[in-house]
């Protein structure tokens, strides 16, 4: 088999990857202890005996750490997020309905009082006939 001559840069390892990571340097030398074992750089129980941890809790680690690469890779829904239907967001909405309702009902009553003032004679008319005084007759006295 011929030797392949590898073009392009170096692979970065596990620490240079790790210590990219925005994070505090003791998270991240825990990170490394529990990838190696991973990569092939060291065995289960020297892992083990770095982070002081028993094996059964150092898969917990391990599936925790590779669980959260691969939610952070896995595709994510397009778009802005819902916002989330509070109480509070509830009362603004209703409250915002309240208040175009009001500002109609003013609308309707500048209308009404405009027609009122252009038009007077017809009101006026309207009083008239509703107002229209009692005719008494009086007995006129001999003379």
């Amino acid at each position: 088999m011929e030797d392949t001559i590898m073009r392009g840069r170096y692979p970065a390892g596990l620490d240079e990857c790790i210590e990219e990571l925005d994070g505090e340097s003791t998270y991240k030398q825990r990170l490394e202890t529990i990838l190696k074992p991973v990569c092939g750089v060291c065995r289960l129980f020297e892992s083990c005996d770095a982070l002081n941890v028993g094996e059964t809790r150092y898969r917990q680690l391990r599936r925790q750490a590779l669980q959260g690469a691969l939610e952070a890779i896995m595709p994510k829904r397009r778009g802005r997020r819902r916002k989330a239907n509070t109480a509070e967001a509830q009362r603004i909405r209703e409250l915002e309905q309240l208040l175009a309702e009001k500002e109609l009902q003013l609308q309707q009553a500048l209308v009404r009082e405009e027609v009122a003032l252009i038009l007077p004679r017809r009101a006026a008319a309207e009083e008239k006939k509703t107002q229209r005084p009692s005719v008494k007759l009086r007995k006129q006295k001999p003379r």
